[in-house]
C-alpha cells in the first residue's frame, strides 16, 4: 500500500472518530473541565504560544471552518488549528431576526459568562449576538451558539469532541487572564477574489466592512480595534504607527486587486443554500454511512452552496498572483498533504482539510506580511 493510501485511510479513521458523538473527557473530570489534548498543547508550543495565551476564533460559513488563533510570544496571533464545521444553517449574509435560521456574521465578544458547561448540546458558548451593529439594524434573536451535536438553527454546530476541545482552549485563555475573546464570523474567506465574485450581492456593503476588519487582522496579527458608529463597523487606528502602516498597505493592495479582477471580467455570482451546509469531510463521512448523530435537515445539504451567475465572465482573465480561497475537497475524498514539511506549519490531519501557512520564502515581489497565507497545497486520496 502506498504512502498516500495509508495517509488517506488514517485520515478517514481519525475523522470518523472525531465525528462520533458523546466523546468523554479525561477520567474523573467533568466534560467542561477536560484538558486540552496533548497534541494540541504540543502544536501551541511549536508556534511559540501556550494554553494560557489569549485566543481569537474566526469562523467561515462557506468553507464551513472555525480557526483557532493564539497570541504568540512576539505579540502576533498565530493560527493553531482549523476545525471543520459539522452543520450551519441559513444563507450567506447577516442574521436579522429571530427564527430566520441565519448564522450571525460580524465581530463578536465572548466572556466567561457566555460559556455553558451544562448545555443540552454537550458544551456550548454564546457568540454574543446581537452586538451593537445588529441592534443598530433592528436585529432580534438570542442564544446563537457554538455547540456540539450536528444540528443547527442559527448556530455553528460541531461534533462533541470538537466543541470539547474548543471549549477547553477558551477556558484556559480565560484562566490565563483574558477577560473576553473575539469571535469573528465571516460569510467566506475575505479574499479579493471572493469579494469580486460577490460584488453584486445585496450584502456586499456589509461584507466590505467585514473585510476591512479581516484585513487588519491578517496584516498585523493583532485584533482590529472595532466599534460601531452610524450603523457601521468602524476601525480605530492602531496606536503603533508601524502596525497601522501595515494595515493601510494591506487595505490599499486588496482594493486594487479587487478592481483588477472586476476589470478583467470576472463573473459575479450569488451563492445560495437550501438551508446552510457542512464541511466536505462530514459530507463524505455521511455518504460512507458514518453516523454523525442528530444532523439537522439532511435533505437540504444536497442543495448547499450553489453559485447563481449574475454577470457572466467576459473573457478568461490573465494569470495573476492572487491567493484564492482553497477549493473544497472532492465529495468522495479526504485530503492528504504532500509537501516539504520544513517550510510549512499545519494542524493535524485528524481535523480535516488543513490550512497551510508559509513560514518562510514569501511570494517574490510582495511584502512578507502579505504572504502570511497562501492557498492550501493539497493532494487527495480516495476513501477505501
Amino acid at each position: 500500500m502506498g504512502v498516500r493510501s495509508k495517509l488517506g485511510i488514517a485520515c478517514a479513521a481519525a475523522l470518523l472518530a472525531a465525528a462520533l458523538p458523546g466523546a468523554a473527557g479525561a477520567a474523573g473530570l467533568p466534560k467542561h473541565a477536560a484538558p486540552i489534548p496533548a497534541a494540541t498543547v504540543a502544536l501551541m508550543a511549536a508556534r511559540d504560544t501556550t494554553p494560557a495565551a489569549p485566543i481569537v476564533l474566526r469562523a467561515y460559513k462557506q468553507e464551513s471552518e472555525i480557526e483557532v488563533w493564539k497570541r504568540a510570544g512576539s505579540g502576533r496571533y498565530v493560527l493553531v488549528k482549523t476545525f471543520p464545521i459539522c452543520r450551519w444553517s441559513g444563507q450567506l449574509g447577516p442574521k436579522t431576526r429571530a427564527g430566520d435560521r441565519q448564522v450571525p456574521e460580524g465581530f463578536y465578544t465572548v466572556a466567561p459568562r457566555q460559556m455553558n458547561p451544562n448545555s443540552a448540546y454537550y458544551l456550548s458558548f454564546d457568540v454574543g449576538y446581537p452586538n451593537a451593529y445588529d441592534r443598530a439594524h433592528g436585529g432580534t434573536g438570542s442564544a446563537l451558539m457554538v455547540h456540539g451535536t450536528c444540528s443547527s438553527a442559527g448556530c455553528f454546530a460541531m461534533t462533541d469532541r470538537q466543541v470539547g476541545e474548543i471549549y477547553a482552549l477558551a477556558r484556559e485563555a480565560f484562566a490565563g487572564g483574558q477577560a473576553a475573546f473575539a469571535f469573528q464570523a465571516y460569510p467566506f474567506r475575505m479574499t479579493a477574489l471572493a469579494m469580486a465574485r460577490h460584488r453584486t450581492d445585496p450584502h456586499i456593503g456589509f461584507w466590505r466592512q467585514l473585510k476591512e476588519g479581516s484585513d487588519r487582522f491578517e496584516a498585523t496579527g493583532r485584533e482590529p480595534l472595532v466599534s460601531v458608529a452610524g450603523g457601521r463597523y468602524v476601525f480605530a487606528p492602531y496606536p503603533d504607527a508601524a502596525l497601522e502602516a501595515l494595515a493601510a498597505a494591506r487595505r490599499a493592495e486588496e482594493e486594487a486587486r479587487i478592481a483588477t479582477l472586476v476589470a478583467q471580467g470576472r463573473e459575479a455570482v450569488r451563492t445560495t443554500y437550501a438551508d446552510g451546509g457542512q464541511h466536505a469531510t462530514f459530507a463524505a463521512l455521511l455518504r460512507q454511512g458514518a453516523s454523525l448523530g442528530d444532523v439537522s435537515r439532511p435533505e437540504a445539504l444536497a442543495l448547499a452552496g450553489r453559485d447563481v451567475v449574475v454577470i457572466p465572465a467576459r473573457r478568461h482573465p490573465a494569470p495573476t498572483q492572487l491567493a484564492a480561497a482553497p477549493a473544497a475537497a472532492p465529495a468522495a475524498a479526504l485530503p492528504v498533504i504532500e509537501t516539504e514539511p520544513s517550510l510549512f506549519s499545519r494542524a493535524p490531519l485528524a481535523e480535516g482539510p488543513t490550512r497551510l501557512t508559509l513560514a518562510a520564502s514569501p511570494e517574490p515581489g510582495r511584502p512578507a506580511f502579505l504572504a502570511a497565507r497562501l492557498p492550501a497545497i493539497r493532494a487527495v486520496a480516495a476513501l477505501r
